[in-house]
């Protein structure tokens, strides 16, 4: 199949503007994004999808490719989606600019369900909840699913909310990449936001409240989507540990 890796960056953000362009050991977040998502050899190609002219300039002095798009745009899906009527696919994967630490083989386990049945329109990956991390923590989503994998609902609480003691293995913290059909992927961006995407600030309910499965492959992978000062220093630490001699 067709695949297109597309990476929404967008500079404003509440709690770490001009995050795309944050350093992380000696080179901006965005740069780190790009490369490990180069390392796929699924894809045809990788574009950086900005509102940004600054970040437009930093991905091409580091030999990237990336494409202006509205400023506008309510979720990086929708900025996915005006990247995607430019960039004909048959399917796109949408890497956050934000998950500087994803590994590669994250972007195989996503197409999995869509290259095996055609009937798969939407996945996304999941992995047991990390046990150091609290997972009432709402910086750090959450989803439950069904029996064949299928997601049921995406939440910033603690789903599901226990009544009395359950083993943690009930958790599972979602990671924010995402792989469409084009058709699925253009549908999401005809629908204006949906009420229980806007109420959790989630976009991907969006696809669920439009009607759409999605599938949630469990990744045994680690990596750490920033959102905050402390996310950035616990990625600088691992990635300047691993460059390490």
């Amino acid at each position: 199949m067709d695949t297109v890796i597309i990476i929404p960056a967008r500079y404003a953000s509440s709690r770490l503007p001009g995050k795309p362009l944050r350093v992380i050991a000696g080179k901006p977040m965005i740069e780190h994004v790009y490369h490990r998502a180069r390392k796929n050899g699924s894809a045809r190609r990788v574009v950086v999808a900005t509102d940004s002219e600054e970040i437009l300039r930093a991905v091409h002095s580091f030999g990237g490719e990336g494409i202006l798009t509205s400023p506008d745009h309510p979720t990086g899906c929708d900025r996915t989606a005006e990247a995607a009527r430019k960039i004909p696919a048959d399917i796109y994967v949408n890497l956050q600019g934000d998950e500087p630490l994803v590994h590669p083989g994250m972007i195989d386990e996503i197409l999995f369900p869509l290259t095996q049945d055609d009937r798969e329109t939407v996945s996304t990956l999941k992995s047991p909840f990390p046990e150091e991390e609290e997972v009432s923590n709402p910086n750090l989503v959450k989803v439950v699913v069904d029996r064949n994998d299928y997601a049921l609902f995406f939440s910033r609480a603690a789903i599901p909310r226990p009544q009395h003691s359950v083993p943690s293995n009930v958790f599972f913290l979602h990671h924010g990449i995402y792989a469409f059909r084009r058709e699925a992927l253009l549908a999401f961006s005809d629908s204006a936001p949906t009420p229980l995407e806007s109420a959790e600030r989630l976009e991907q309910l969006r696809f669920l409240e439009l009607g759409y499965r999605i599938k949630t492959p469990t990744t045994s992978h680690r990596s750490i989507g920033v959102d905050t000062e402390e996310d950035l220093q616990k990625v600088e630490k691992i990635i300047s540990q691993s460059a390490r001699p």
